[in-house]
């Protein structure tokens, strides 16, 4: 890694152990979906699904079409479905990709279908999410989708918005979407085709594994963490965290008792301390308020100072021998010692999914492992 300022290690190997541990939970009838949004949750959409239809999946999800479109023009076989909002005057790339839209509610289909261009549709359902779809209480205006000539409807879902919760209250609330999810269902299938149904997310699975759909559409999980470590963890199931994080030190100064490091003057010496500069900040994707250890020669450190957008600065005081090029190691394992993405999202109040759909662009990725191996 000497050529990189800062990068990410993607282990494909990872990616495939975790495919596998969650395979275990799906009945036979069940297929997998592997949501591939925001470059694969910073891990390489491209890599990974090259990964993925070596070792036989074949459907996709995706939040935007210019991220499906990307997939396609790389080679990616199989089903994509966007699960977000396309522009309605765009409907002609859906069709050139071969790629199957989302329909978001009754209003937006009719905006599509104005195109008169054949496309395949799922249909969102409002379970109780209240973000995309129509809801129960407009079943005609669901039912009425099934008409319009230019839509294909080749499958419906719906959203579990607590399903990682184990409180007894999101438990009950889990249960009334999928019943009400079932039931609209059952009620289309009476005059319809409905195609594939899928319901489950990560968590849908993980908690809620005795339903049987058609596909599970699979996310955090398949790069091996969990959102939280608040989470429900399944004793069954054994993930392999996919990603590191890593940069290196490109200087080393002494600063006195008294003398401040960074923006603002926030931090102050009370006494002879070495400081570090580190070629990674916010405009790589570290949150600005990222005031947690990273890992020297398998020994914890603290950032000190302000982040700034290109770099930030550590106390490497305590650490034996450090040196110039010595590696940073952000997320992931250094000599026994590690930092979970878990761990970083509790310190900074999100989740994991943010944090790691944050990782920008200019961080290249590594790639090792599995059935598609690349380096860029």
């Amino acid at each position: 890694m000497k050529t990189y300022r800062s990068w990410v290690e993607v282990d494909l190997s990872a990616i495939e152990h975790n495919v596998k541990e969650l395979m275990t939970l799906l009945s036979s009838k069940e297929q997998f979906m592997a949501v591939v949004k925001a470059n694969a949750y910073g891990h390489g959409a491209i890599e990974v699904c090259h990964t993925l239809n070596k070792i036989g999946v074949y459907a996709f999800a995706t939040a935007t079409l210019f991220e499906a479109i990307e997939l396609r023009k790389n080679g990616i076989q199989g089903q994509i479905l966007i699960l977000g909002y396309t522009e309605p005057s765009l409907v002609y790339l859906l069709k050139k990709y071969q790629l199957t839209q989302t329909v978001i509610n009754s209003t937006y289909a009719k905006l599509v279908n104005a195109q008169g261009i054949d496309i395949p549709v799922h249909i969102a359902i409002d379970s109780g999410m209240h973000r995309l779809g129509n809801t129960q209480e407009e079943f005609d205006d669901i039912a009425s989708l099934f008409h319009l000539p230019y839509l294909h409807v080749t499958g419906i879902f719906s959203h579990l918005c607590v399903s990682d919760s184990i409180n007894i209250e999101n438990q009950d609330y889990t249960r009334k979407q999928i019943y009400t999810f079932i039931n609209i269902v059952d009620k289309l299938k009476k005059r319809y085709d409905v195609g594939c149904v899928h319901l489950q997310s990560s968590y849908g699975l993980l908690n809620y594994s005795y339903l049987n759909f058609d596909y599970v559409r699979i996310g955090i999980s398949l790069y091996g963490v969990y959102s939280s470590k608040e989470d429900y963890q399944n004793p069954h199931i054994h993930f392999k965290p996919a990603l590191s994080l890593k940069s290196k030190i490109v200087l080393l100064k002494s600063i006195q008792k008294d003398e401040t490091v960074g923006y603002g003057r926030t931090y102050k010496a009370t006494q002879k301390r070495k400081i570090a500069v580190v070629p990674i900040g916010y405009g790589d994707g570290l949150p600005r308020c990222f005031a947690h250890d990273v890992l020297v020669r398998g020994k914890r450190v603290p950032i000190v100072g302000r982040i700034c957008m290109d770099q930030l600065m550590i106390d490497v005081s305590e650490v034996d021998n450090v040196s110039l090029f010595d590696i940073v190691t952000f997320i992931g394992e250094d000599h026994g010692e590690k930092i979970s993405v878990e761990d970083i999202a509790e310190h900074v109040h999100s989740i994991s999914n943010e944090i790691l759909s944050q990782l920008g662009e200019r961080l290249p990725r590594i790639y090792q492992g599995g059935h598609y191996e690349r380096t860029l």
